[in-house]
C-alpha cells in the first residue's frame, strides 16, 4: 500500500478539526490520504472509545481516506518511547508516504508529544538497523498544523475553501464530542454551540493571511524547494 500523505492525530477527531480540508483537497488533486490516531480517546469527558470509533470510521468515510488506523496508546499519557515508535515506525513503512501532516509542539500535552513522537518515527523508519520485516522508508517532511486557536504564523497556508463543508460534516461524524446526541454529559469546549462558529472563524483568519476565504495552516520541518516561484 502507497499512500502519499499520512496525518497523525493524538486522538479520534484531531485530523478532521485541523486539517480535514487538507486531506479533501488533496484528494480531489488524486493523492492517496490515511490517518493513524494515536489514541482511542478514552478520557474525553464526553461519549465512549467504542462511539468514537464508530464515528472515526464515518468521517473517514466522508473524507474519502484510502486507510485509518487506530494505535491503542493510553490518552492522556501518550508514550514517546521505543514500542510507541516501533508500532509508528511500521505504519510509515507500510504506507510509505511522501508528507507526514501531524500536531505542532504546543498547547495539549497529547499533541505535542505526538509530535514528538511523529518527529522520531519518521527519522528512525529511514534506518536499515532497525528491523519490522518491511523496506525502510523515510519521508521528505513533516507539515505540523497549526491547531485551533494557536497564535502562530504559518509557513504555508492551504486553501480548503471549496472543501470547507465536507471538513464540516466529517467534524459532525463525532456526535458524541459536539453534544448532538440530544445528552446531558458534562460540557466542554467542542460541545459548545458556538464550536464550530469560531473554529469557522479561525480558518477564515488563516486564510485572509494567504487571500482565500478558508485556509488551514503548517508550519515546516524544513525549507521548501519549489521550481516555479510564479505559481506560490
Amino acid at each position: 500500500m502507497t499512500i502519499d500523505v499520512l496525518a497523525v492525530g493524538a486522538h479520534p477527531d484531531d485530523v478532521e478539526i485541523n486539517v480535514g480540508g487538507t486531506l479533501l483537497a488533496l484528494k480531489a488533486l488524486g493523492h492517496k490520504t490515511a490517518i493513524v490516531d494515536l489514541t482511542r480517546g478514552e478520557l474525553a469527558s464526553r461519549g465512549t472509545p467504542e462511539i468514537r470509533a464508530e464515528e472515526a470510521a464515518e468521517a473517514a468515510r466522508i473524507l474519502g481516506l484510502e486507510y485509518r488506523e487506530n494505535l491503542g496508546l493510553a490518552d492522556g499519557d501518550v508514550a514517546v518511547n521505543a514500542d510507541s515508535r516501533l508500532a509508528l515506525i511500521r505504519i510509515i513503512r507500510r504506507c510509505r508516504p511522501r508528507l507526514v501532516l501531524t500536531h505542532s509542539r504546543f498547547g495539549h500535552p497529547d499533541h505535542a508529544k505526538t509530535a514528538q513522537l511523529t518527529e522520531e518515527a519518521v527519522h528512525h523508519s529511514g534506518l536499515a538497523s532497525i528491523e519490522t520485516g518491511q523496506k525502510r522508508h523515510r519521508p521528505g517532511k513533516i507539515a505540523y498544523w497549526i491547531n485551533f486557536n494557536q497564535p502562530l504564523t504559518p509557513h504555508f497556508v492551504v486553501d480548503v475553501t471549496s472543501f470547507y463543508q465536507r471538513k464540516e460534516k466529517a467534524i459532525r461524524a463525532y456526535r458524541s464530542q459536539l453534544g448532538l446526541s440530544g445528552d446531558d454529559e458534562p460540557e466542554t469546549y467542542l460541545s459548545r454551540p458556538d464550536f464550530l462558529e469560531q473554529l469557522r472563524t479561525f480558518h477564515y483568519h488563516l486564510g485572509s493571511q494567504a487571500g482565500c476565504r478558508f485556509g488551514e495552516g503548517f508550519l515546516l520541518s524544513r525549507i521548501p524547494r519549489i521550481q516555479d516561484p510564479t505559481r506560490c
